[in-house]
């Protein structure tokens, strides 16, 4: 009989290669109550959805003579759709991602990779298949796909200043979150959008942000450095500069939520000092609406 230390050291050798980057989604997503994923609409399934009028071009087979017998017009029995829907996630991984104005705060990547990772966990347990959008490989379903999504963006970093969504899993008619800062040069992202918006791909975008960029607290003289390194300014009156960066902040939101608005996208914005749960419930039901 094995005893309890040999139980523990199993259980240890087991948990040893998972990511903790998984187990901390893993720990999000219980947090969420889980809701069967929306997927209502007419097609192949099993379970009977709604009657509709039958149109010229339905086949007879399709008409439900019983319901049909009680009106002068013939209805067609819908069945719920039940294919399993493909998801896409992008969480940005550029260098502007690596900041936090406070040691007890996470990085914004750090917050945008797990929310994808716990939205892909509640997505697969409500029958869904999930990917990310930059990798050739086609979306999956099951708990490998979680975990080599797991693996992916544990290791996933890069040396550019601010990073723009990648679609090199892009497909027709699956739906996409995004998850960025969106600081930088809005032009890919609108590019981005448009190209997906133009294959009837539908999704979200979370902008991410830490406090301190909302606020935008700085006074005095103060050396803004990008955290590639790249890019740097030195003022001698930062409080000077509060009023434009804001205005221009504003302005990048009001974008993003127009843009989002032009393609069928839902857009939202939140920043690392806010509870993680609201934001992936907020994620989770922007999949679930039909636009």
């Amino acid at each position: 009989m094995k005893t309890a230390r040999h139980l523990r050291r199993g259980a240890a050798e087991l948990a040893a290669p998972l990511p903790p980057l998984l187990a901390e989604a893993e720990k999000l997503a219980a947090t969420v109550l889980l809701g069967e994923h929306s997927r209502r609409q007419a097609g192949a399934g099993d379970e009977f959805w709604q009657y509709r009028p039958a149109v010229e071009g339905d086949e007879t087979r399709q008409i439900d003579w019983r319901r049909s017998a009680k009106s002068d017009v013939h209805f067609i029995r819908q069945r719920e759709w039940q294919a399993a829907q493909s998801v896409l996630l992008w969480p940005d991984t550029a260098a502007s991602m690596d900041f936090s104005s406070d040691k007890n705060l996470p990085e914004k990547g750090a917050r945008a990779k797990v929310l994808a990772l716990a939205a892909s966990i509640l997505l697969v347990r409500a029958g869904e298949r999930v990917g990310l959008a930059d990798s050739d490989t086609p979306p999956r379903s099951g708990e490998a796909q979680l975990l080599r999504m797991a693996e992916t963006l544990s290791f996933e970093e890069s040396d550019r200043d601010y990073g723009a969504p990648q679609l090199t899993g892009l497909r027709p008619n699956v739906r996409a979150v995004f998850l960025s800062d969106f600081l930088g040069d809005f032009a890919p992202v609108e590019a981005a959008l448009t190209k997906a918006a133009d294959r009837g791909v539908r999704g979200a975008l979370l902008q991410i942000l830490d406090p301190q960029e909302e606020a935008f607290p700085f006074d005095g003289r103060t050396i803004f450095e990008s955290m590639a390194g790249k890019l740097r300014h030195e003022t001698l009156k930062a409080s000077d500069l509060r009023g434009r960066y804001l205005d221009r902040l504003a302005a990048r939101k009001d974008a993003l939520r127009s843009l989002a608005r032009a393609t069928g996208w839902h857009f939202e914005c939140r920043h690392t000092n806010q509870g993680a749960q609201s934001a992936l419930l907020w994620l989770y039901r922007s999949l679930e609406r039909r636009n």
